[in-house]
This record gives structure tokens, C-alpha cells and sequence, in this order.
């Protein structure tokens, strides 16, 4: 078995690196010092040099200017992106664009797909639901009227959404029964924002749809579309979680190095060492459950279970590892790791939201649970 990543994939990664090394997490803005909303838009600057890295792209087919790569190529460039806090929509623009490429229309298509690619088209996926427990395709029902669909319902904590060009909003047929996935331009009539505010700061929206109104071009009907493209959000989640994670492990080793008590670094002492010790295993669980997901929904390789098994442990670890590693990184630093001149309270904040985009890691071992009781082994 041959475990390493390929040329292409690599290559990804290194253009990852040099994009984002010139991202300052000092230079992230602070919820702890802005009251509300941090920012009304992403990095804009930083979206479009990712879109000149190709890395907006690859996803995408060759013929829309595509590297036509894979989901572990997107998670291990998300992986990159999170260890500087990148406020950029790149896991749901990457995501809804792959959704529309492979359950989509031509002529849609033909439409978004090369703009994507390019950053001059922002796509966003309300992934949420109304409550955050539910699954999200329940929120909102879609009735098909001849060649038009109608939409209402709500779908909460939507990322980016006042500044994405379409949000892509599972929701539920009356008709087939099935999830479809339709496509929303910002601004739509019938579709009404209310700001909401991340633990980062940043802006979230709750969308209202009343009687949206959308042609069927606009409409993924296909069976499976809205998990295929659920699995590679969650997934990508947990590379965020992992880089994210290695960056604050990373901190803290620097900081334990240098900072001295009773002559030594107290990264010498046993008490912090085996702390330190504790989360670098977390770290690796977390990589080594988020590379078995991400493999399987790329390959559509069989398993004892099905891939949402090998999704809900990497869940699982992401969820409680990224609060771990946080949570012993601000203890670390003690009182440093609350000044708002450091960034550490940044990543907490961070952290945060990202455990509660993944959700509970009890819920994810029950599915686990069910999984296990549906499938026999061995």
C-alpha cells in the first residue's frame, strides 16, 4: 500500500504555503476587540491571489481551466489555510462549485463553473438547517411548479452569505421526497437576510425564503447531490480543525521554549511535556481519520461501513481535538494567552466555530452506533 500523497496533490500543498505565508494571524480582526460583526466583507486581496495560485480551481475540470484534483488536495490546501486564520470562503465556494460540476446542468455549468474558478464567482452552501440538529435539506421545502420551483423555509448561521453571489440551499422536494439543491443569487426576491455573528466575529446570515421563485436550470434534482456535497464540507471542516490545531500546537511549543521559570523553559518540565505530548496525539488521530474520509469520498472506494462511517470518527476527533488543543494551549500560556496583542485568542475563537459547525462528538458516535448495528462486520 502506498500511503504518500501525489506530485499533483504536493504541489497544491507548496502553492498553498507561499499564498498564505504572507497571512498574519496579528492582523486577523479580533472579536474580542470589535463589537458585532469584525468585518462586512472576506479578504479580498487574499481571495484573489488564491485565485491566481489555481487553487480556487482545483476541483474544477480541465476544460473549465481545471486541475481536475480531489477532495485531498482541497483538505490538505484548507489544512494550510487554517494555520493562519485565512477568512476566505474556500471550502464552500471549492464545495458548491464541485456540486454544480457534477450533478449540474451544462448550462449551468457553462455559467459558473470557469468564473469560480477564476474567484470572480462566490459561492456559499447553507449547511445548517433551521436549528443547527436537524438535517439541513429539512428547513426548507421546494415545490416544483412546471418549469419553475418554489422555495420557503430557513436556514440559519449561512457563511459568507451577505458577500457570495449564489448560496446553495439543500431542500426538500414535495414531489420526489429526495434533496435538491438549489441555487440562490444574492439578493433574489422572496430571499431575506438577518445578520448573525460567528464566535470569530465574522458575519453569518439566517436566509429566509418566502415563495423564492427559481427556474429549474437553477435546481440540482438528482439523487444523492446534497450528501455528496454534505460529506465534502464536513470533511473539509476537519482539515480546517487539523491546521488550525497544528498552528496553536505550534505556538505553544515556541512560547513553552522561551518562556522560563526557575531558570529552565518550562517546556522541560514533565507536567507541560506530557501536555504538549496528549495533543500532539490528538493532532495525529485527528490527520489520520480526516485522510481515511477524505480518500473515501474521493475514490468511492467500499469499506466495512459506508464512507459518512469513516466521516462521523473523523468528526469525532476533529470536534473534541480542536477544543483539547486550544484549551491546553491557552493554559499553557497562561495569562499571555488572553492578551488581545497575541493571537491565541484568536485561534480559540476560531476553534470554537469550528466545533460547532462539526457539531457534538456524542451525536456523531451515535451514527456511528447505528452504522455499526446496521452493518455487520466480519
Amino acid at each position: 500500500m502506498d500511503f504518500s500523497f501525489s506530485e499533483e496533490q504536493q504541489a497544491a500543498v507548496e502553492a498553498a504555503k507561499a499564498v498564505f505565508a504572507g497571512v498574519a494571524p496579528d492582523g486577523v480582526p479580533s472579536p474580542a476587540l470589535t463589537a458585532g460583526a469584525v468585518a462586512d466583507d472576506f479578504d479580498r486581496a487574499l481571495w484573489a491571489k488564491i485565485a491566481d495560485a489555481d487553487l480556487l480551481s482545483l476541483l474544477l475540470d480541465a476544460r473549465y481551466d481545471g486541475a481536475g484534483l480531489d477532495a485531498i488536495a482541497l483538505c490538505r490546501v484548507l489544512r494550510e489555510s487554517a494555520k493562519v486564520l485565512a477568512r476566505v470562503p474556500l471550502l464552500e465556494s471549492s464545495a458548491a462549485a464541485l456540486a454544480v460540476q457534477t450533478y449540474g446542468s451544462e448550462e449551468l455549468k457553462a455559467e459558473l463553473l470557469a468564473r469560480a474558478g477564476r474567484g470572480e464567482v462566490v459561492l456559499t452552501v447553507a449547511a445548517n438547517g433551521r436549528t443547527g440538529h436537524d438535517g439541513a435539506e429539512q428547513a426548507v421545502t421546494a415545490r416544483r411548479e412546471g418549469d419553475v420551483w418554489l422555495l420557503d423555509g430557513v436556514q440559519t448561521a449561512v457563511p459568507w452569505v451577505f458577500n457570495a453571489d449564489f448560496v446553495v440551499v439543500p431542500a426538500l422536494s414535495t414531489g420526489s421526497g429526495r434533496a435538491v439543491l438549489a441555487l440562490v443569487p444574492r439578493g433574489h426576491e422572496g430571499a431575506v437576510l438577518t445578520e448573525q455573528v460567528s464566535t470569530t466575529g465574522e458575519r453569518l446570515g439566517e436566509l429566509r425564503l418566502d415563495s423564492v421563485r427559481l427556474a429549474d436550470r437553477d435546481v440540482i434534482d438528482t439523487d444523492g447531490a446534497w450528501e455528496s456535497l454534505r460529506d465534502l464540507l464536513a470533511t473539509g471542516t476537519c482539515a480546517l480543525a487539523l491546521g488550525l490545531g497544528e498552528g496553536v500546537l505550534g505556538m505553544t511549543s515556541e512560547y513553552t521554549s522561551k518562556r522560563e521559570q526557575f531558570g529552565f523553559p518550562v517546556a522541560t518540565f514533565q507536567a507541560v511535556a506530557v501536555q504538549a505530548a496528549d495533543r500532539y496525539i490528538d493532532l495525529r488521530a485527528m490527520e489520520a481519520t480526516l485522510w481515511q474520509a477524505a480518500w473515501r469520498i474521493s475514490t468511492g472506494a467500499g469499506g466495512a461501513l459506508p464512507a459518512s462511517g469513516d466521516i462521523a470518527v473523523a468528526k469525532i476527533w476533529a470536534s473534541e481535538g480542536v477544543r483539547r488543543v486550544v484549551q491546553t494551549a491557552q493554559h499553557l500560556h497562561g495569562g499571555f494567552g488572553a492578551d488581545t496583542d497575541y493571537p491565541l485568542h484568536r485561534y480559540h475563537a476560531w476553534a470554537k466555530h469550528l466545533e460547532l459547525s462539526l457539531g457534538p462528538a456524542a451525536a456523531h458516535e451515535e451514527t456511528l452506533g447505528d452504522l455499526l448495528a446496521a452493518h455487520a462486520l466480519g
